[in-house]
């Protein structure tokens, strides 16, 4: 058993190398035991995540709701035969992650089935919890190693963390969503008009959410501090782009940041964290 628990986290470790170079250069600055647990919640969120958003020659909802059922048998069993599964069922139990929190998560996605526009702040707010402020904490559980007090302490940093996150996904890949997926999360704007008012609102709105997670990042413990650190300089380095980027193209383009450039923000986080900075 102990050879294919290693297997089920070498997976997930893969999906998130394969899938995400921000993600996995910020969490192999962690120690080994948060990083097997961390990518193992990555693992997780992104077969969800691709179900709902890629698999589009298959039946979706089936598909999800195997999947969700699969994870309850593995979660009373302690054993799945679904790799992904089994090694994110072992940091659950591990960390004390409550149902709730995944219960969230599948909720969102479920809703990009149903939905197509996000008609009201509140849907969109409802939509984001799920998706991102949730996983968030997921993954503070497991950074806080079942300390409820320092876990309560940063719940809310940790969810404008999360929160902050998605909205910036939200404004690189407006052209998939809208053009590719048919899907708007944005209800307060008409997208055919997208100027630079309404990107500068957006941008100052994600930008608040960002300076109150910073707050909870300066106090993660470990090097919990410094993994979460490098991925908030990437995210605010995306944010910059699309900010200085003209509406039509970020309506057309993915905007991106290239690969060197993470490493040069890895290093700065690096400096930072070792000089005691934060």
């Amino acid at each position: 058993m102990d050879l294919y628990a290693k297997t089920t986290f070498e997976i997930s470790r893969l999906i998130a190398r394969n899938y995400s170079t921000s993600f996995y250069l910020s969490s192999n600055l962690l120690k080994n035991e948060d990083k097997r647990a961390i990518f193992s919640i990555y693992g997780f969120v992104r077969i969800a995540d691709e179900i709902v958003d890629t698999f589009h020659e298959y039946d979706k909802s089936k598909l999800i709701n195997v999947f969700e059922q699969q994870l309850r048998d593995a979660l009373e069993t302690g054993i799945s035969t679904n790799p992904v599964l089994h090694s994110f069922q072992l940091t659950v139990r591990r960390y004390n992650i409550p149902y709730e929190l995944i219960d969230a998560f599948l909720h969102s996605m479920k809703m990009d089935l149903e939905k197509s526009t996000y008609q009201s702040k509140a849907e969109t707010e409802e939509y984001v919890h799920g998706s991102a402020n949730v996983v968030g904490l997921m993954c503070l559980k497991v950074f806080t190693n079942n300390n409820v007090q320092e876990y309560n302490r940063l719940k809310l940093p940790a969810m404008k963390l999360g929160s902050a996150f998605q909205k910036v996904n939200f404004l690189r890949d407006l052209n998939a969503d809208i053009n590719g997926l048919n899907r708007t999360y944005f209800s307060d704007y008409d997208f055919d008009k997208f100027d630079d008012q309404a990107k500068a609102k957006l941008v100052k709105e994600i930008r608040g959410e960002f300076n109150e997670a910073y707050l909870g990042i300066r106090q993660l413990p470990g090097r919990s501090r410094l993994a979460v650190l490098t991925a908030y300089y990437y995210y605010i380095s995306l944010l910059k782009r699309i900010e200085l980027t003209p509406p039509q193209q970020v309506m057309n383009a993915r905007i991106s940041v290239p690969n060197y450039y993470k490493i040069l923000l890895l290093i700065k986080a690096m400096i930072v964290y070792k000089l005691k900075l934060i």
